[in-house]
């Protein structure tokens, strides 16, 4: 067994193509091929199902996959200890469904930065069960998902809740809906809605508030991240977890605020998570730890009404 033969399934477990990794890693297509064959017959397992739209873990695969890069990672720190130089190649991918982005997710990869700086963190924007197949099957490490309270998770994941919320209507703060201590559920029939599009755990959420009434106008986007630039620039109010909002760069700056939905207390449930089996890399278990740490160390302060009726 050779290290390198351990980074060919690496690669193409994240990149879910033998000819992507061969070109990323610099070798011929059958070479790499070859080096994981002799690798699967050493292991007496088949590490990755092969198809014709490219190559995932197998479920034999999947088992071993943290033993795999706890392998890489521990061959990293050795090297780096060592005093040898090099620019590390080893990756962190976050699958998020771009809940709380502002309060929690970027700042919690700053930190981590620090702690290791020649690990790359990639973040990939998806649907909560994109994260959650990613997670599964080994093409992401982490997942920031939402749920509505009462929801089940899945049992082949380790899911540790991140912050608790409510739903809750943003706006900016000229709005005429700005000037109420809390938003009735027909206001959001009368204006523009921004919506989450389908697949989107806001967009059931909002579906269900609303009974199947359809709003004057509305905008379907992809995500809050979206959904909160185009409240600040006026194209209607969006329905967001609170976390999603509150220390918001754009809600520190006084460009949007939020207010309540009467009558409605549903809570929202940032959710991140890992596969249960084997033991992650140090570094995704740090990521992980920041990100809990984070959370625990978040309040949401109360909605600044004064400011915005006065």
């Amino acid at each position: 067994m050779r290290i390198e033969q351990l980074e060919y399934v690496a690669a193409v477990a994240r990149l879910g193509s033998f000819r992507r990794a061969a070109e990323e890693l610099h070798i011929s297509q059958p070479a790499l091929s070859g080096s994981v064959r002799s690798l699967e017959r050493e292991l007496g397992v088949d590490l990755l199902e092969r198809g014709r739209h490219g190559a995932r873990m197998s479920s034999s695969g999947r088992e071993l996959l943290p033993h795999l890069r706890g392998v890489l990672d521990a061959v990293d720190q050795l090297r780096m200890a060592a005093g040898e130089q090099h620019r590390s190649v080893r990756l962190v991918r976050v699958g998020t469904v771009n809940a709380a982005s502002g309060p929690l997710l970027a700042p919690a990869i700053r930190q981590f930065r620090d702690r290791h700086p020649v690990t790359q963190v990639e973040v990939i924007a998806a649907q909560r069960p994109e994260v959650q197949r990613g997670v599964l099957e080994g093409s992401l490490d982490l997942g920031l998902v939402n749920y509505l309270a009462g929801e089940d998770w899945p049992s082949g994941l380790v899911s540790t809740p991140l912050l608790t919320g409510r739903a809750v209507v943003c706006m900016r703060p000229d709005s005429p809906l700005a000037g109420r201590d809390q938003v009735q559920v027909g206001d959001l029939l009368s204006g523009p809605l921004i919506v989450m599009r389908a697949g989107y755990l806001m967009h059931r959420y909002v579906h269900r508030l609303l009974a199947g009434r359809v709003p004057q106008f509305a905008y379907a986007t992809d995500g809050a991240e979206m959904g909160k630039l185009m409240v600040a620039e006026g194209l209607g109010v969006t329905v967001l977890p609170d976390f999603s909002v509150i220390g918001d760069p754009l809600e520190q700056r006084g460009i949007i605020t939020w207010r309540p939905i009467a009558g409605d207390h549903t809570q929202v449930q940032l959710v991140i998570q890992r596969i249960r089996s084997g033991s992650p890399p140090l570094a995704t278990r740090d990521l992980h730890g920041i990100f809990v740490e984070r959370a625990r160390a978040y309040a949401a302060p109360a909605p600044p009404l004064a400011a915005a009726t006065s």
